[in-house]
């Protein structure tokens, strides 16, 4: 049984301890969809995501158990990526529409956690002032011909840490490897900006190894947090 978790939690350093080295258990959920308990929530490890089910909305933090994480002088550009480096059909922009970056890939995922309470809640955290480094934020792949986002994705930073949430880009030919392009795009922007890791997730997709990322285990990860989350860039 899923264990329900709250902010009072996440300030208590002996339940994250309990947490932190938990290695049977990776899910939490609650019905607080604040700001501060969502970047509380990230501040401590967790990714959160939302779960339904027969009319019951949560939000679930999860402490994985293993993550994908890229350092950045191992970021791989494959030979089409860099053909596309050099294409000057596109633009590619930080910030510049959030609330459109959602609503697409809630259309493109049938399936997307990017909906309800907690796509507010990601709208709410626009320029939210904490103290915690916390920022949420967006990076975008316009067509200059169309002027419209053919890839993106929506993710955040906690000091000198991004973590991708979700994305997704557009499956007409002329736009193949466009996800990639975004990716390696973010890369340099996050590298040329004073990040140190680029959290990428759950290590089950093999385009995130690709682009160079490393498999680190939970508690790999929370001394790599603990290092860089209180840096300020």
């Amino acid at each position: 049984m899923i264990k329900y978790i709250d902010k009072q939690s996440l300030e208590d350093n002996l339940v994250l301890e309990y947490i932190y080295n938990n290695k049977k258990e990776n899910y939490y959920y609650s019905d607080d969809f604040s700001n501060e308990f969502y970047i509380k929530a990230a501040y401590e490890g967790f990714i959160s995501v939302s779960y339904e089910e027969e009319g019951y909305f949560v939000i679930l933090p999860e402490m994985q158990f293993d993550y994908a994480v890229l350092y950045f002088e191992n970021l791989h550009i494959s030979k089409k990526v860099k053909k596309l480096l050099n294409d000057n059909s596109y633009s590619f922009r930080i910030n510049k529409n959030i609330k459109q970056t959602l609503d697409l890939i809630e259309q493109y995922h049938k399936d997307s956690w990017i909906k309800d309470e907690y796509k507010q809640t990601l709208l709410n955290l626009q320029n939210y002032p904490n103290n915690l480094g916390f920022e949420i934020f967006s990076s975008e792949i316009i067509d200059k011909t169309t002027n419209q986002i053919v890839a993106a994705e929506i993710g955040y930073k906690i000091g000198a840490i991004y973590t991708s949430l979700s994305g997704f880009y557009r499956k007409e030919k002329k736009y193949n490897n466009y996800g990639k392009l975004q990716l390696v795009l973010l890369g340099k922007y996050l590298l040329n900006n004073g990040y140190k890791i680029w959290n990428l997730g759950h290590p089950y997709m093999k385009y995130k190894f690709d682009l160079g990322a490393t498999l680190l285990s939970r508690i790999e990860f929370i001394k790599q947090l603990k290092k860089y989350r209180d840096l300020k860039i």
